[in-house]
């Protein structure tokens, strides 16, 4: 039979030792805390490794270990456009250890499918928005074109013939070319792949012609000559290839387009979390070593407040709607 403790003669004892009651139990408190950090923090990424998304978030993700004091598993979940990762963290346990990457895709999906296994408004609370990406239209080097007008030319001369590489329906590479075919009055055959890395590898190989891809992933593959760069997506060159026109200035001047990327995390998230959470990312996004790897890859920090991204995704939801109405765009 167990004595019952007897608590004058412990914090006796305790006093004589030199050891306060409250020492103790504050030690105890930090050593719990700390135990929190010794589960790694969940980065779901939606995309496949050595894709534009998986790259910015290896990125952060390694920022964030730091300022965190906590190891970051970058865990990639491509597929389905961006909704098989979506789906995954929104039935995580909202206890501030699971993030989801997410980017315009995922704003696009809303009305591109008529039913996902995911609220993107319901059942995530926003973090900050990440950073920005420029995108680039590049070809397969046996493909007769350099510029955009040349491939309008090829492509309305080879009706059909032409394809174009994606990350998945509902992708900003899927929707940058769609947008092209749109305005440049052309067809090209779609060919999705799972994810970036698949995509980017089609077109080097030969096996696509096309693609509309994140800048800072094809300069490389540019640079070697695997791949040849023909115009910019965004209404603005690029500082690292200021000769490279954008697709505006080659014949099409209404033509835009490009990626954002944020962090959600489940709804039920403690406010406090979500806060710290947010303010550790914006203080890695301003650590000038991934500024300066960010920068390598033609991507531009944000970390706005998340009342200011939940806004900034409430409209995107609306305009790339229009778009998805306005092409006919479906997923299904």
């Amino acid at each position: 039979m167990c004595r019952p403790i007897n608590y004058a003669a412990l914090i006796a004892t305790l006093a004589c030792l030199g050891v306060s009651l409250v020492t103790c139990l504050c030690t105890y408190q930090a050593a719990y805390a700390q135990g929190t950090h010794e589960r790694p923090l969940r980065y779901i990424v939606p995309g496949s490794p050595g894709s534009g998304a998986d790259v910015l978030g290896r990125i952060l993700g390694g920022g964030l270990a730091v300022r965190l004091g906590q190891q970051v598993v970058v865990e990639n979940r491509s597929g389905a456009g961006g909704n098989i990762g979506a789906e995954i963290a929104a039935k995580a346990v909202a206890d501030g250890n699971t993030v989801l990457q997410i980017s315009m895709t995922h704003a696009l999906n809303v009305t591109l499918y008529t039913k996902l296994g995911y609220d993107l408004m319901r059942d995530f609370a926003p973090v900050t928005q990440i950073a920005t990406s420029p995108s680039m239209l590049v070809v397969h080097p046996s493909l007769p074109v350099r510029t955009v007008g040349d491939l309008i030319k090829l492509a309305k001369a080879r009706r059909g013939a032409i394809n174009y590489a994606s990350a998945g329906t509902g992708t900003p590479t899927f929707l940058a070319a769609e947008l092209f075919k749109g305005q440049a009055g052309v067809e090209m055959v779609h060919v999705p792949y799972k994810g970036g890395g698949e995509a980017m590898t089609s077109v080097i190989s030969g096996e696509t012609s096309v693609y509309f891809a994140a800048a800072g992933i094809v300069l490389p593959s540019v640079g070697q000559g695997r791949l040849r760069a023909v115009a910019v997506t965004t209404r603005k060159r690029l500082p690292m290839l200021p000769q490279l026109p954008t697709i505006a200035e080659s014949g099409l001047p209404q033509y835009q387009s490009g990626n954002w990327y944020g962090l959600l995390v489940p709804m039920k998230t403690p406010r406090e979390t979500v806060l710290r959470l947010r303010e550790q990312v914006v203080a890695a996004l301003g650590d000038e070593a991934v500024k300066q790897r960010l920068a390598g890859i033609a991507y531009v920090p944000v970390g706005d407040r998340s009342e200011e991204f939940a806004l900034f995704i409430k409209a995107e939801i609306a305009e790339l709607g229009k778009l998805v109405q306005q092409f006919h765009l479906s997923a299904d």
